[in-house]
């Protein structure tokens, strides 16, 4: 049976290993949305995804089969747009059509919320990843942010920046 509930509290430390095994360290390197080549350290940390989901403008929405976490996506609504990070998919399960699900989900609550569009940031060089978002009706505005200096991102083995992507809401 699959569900798609908001995180809660109690949901942190199995988030927390979502998270970090499907973009750093060597079980990342299982599925295709490693980050591993590009950054060392963890994705996210326990007390960081606490902020997170106690934003009262946001929710982690996850992804489960059979009771077991398979994947999450951060959304913020931000005015009169909804962020979208933080997009998961456990390396075991990848290319079993969750992400779309989950991007599906994140689109039904933009409308919900009024939503002009939905804004991302992706890393520059991950063109596959541009690509498959690109595929899904996202576009590159054109903007281009600087990667935090924060070693809770993770630690750049590469110059790093942003791609700010955006997907309008009809």
């Amino acid at each position: 049976m699959t569900e798609l509930t908001p995180a809660t509290e109690l949901d942190i430390p199995a988030l927390n290993r979502l998270v970090n095994s499907a973009y750093r360290g060597e079980s990342s390197k299982k599925g295709w949305t490693t980050e591993a080549d590009l950054l060392s350290g963890i994705r996210t940390d326990e007390p960081g995804l606490t902020t997170m989901i106690q934003n009262p403008n946001a929710i982690i929405l996850l992804y489960k089969e059979d009771a077991q976490l398979l994947g999450c996506v951060y959304l913020e609504k931000k005015g009169d747009e909804l962020y979208l990070g933080m997009l998961t998919v456990s390396p075991e399960a990848q290319a079993k059509g969750i992400g779309k699900n989950l991007l599906t989900a994140a689109e039904l609550i933009a409308r919900n919320q009024h939503c002009s569009a939905i804004i991302m940031t992706v890393i520059t060089v991950r063109h596959e990843l541009i690509a498959w978002y690109e595929r899904r009706g996202y576009r590159s505005t054109g903007e281009i942010k600087p990667f935090p200096n924060d070693p809770s991102f993770g630690l750049p083995k590469q110059p790093l920046e942003f791609t700010v992507m955006r997907k309008e809401i009809v």
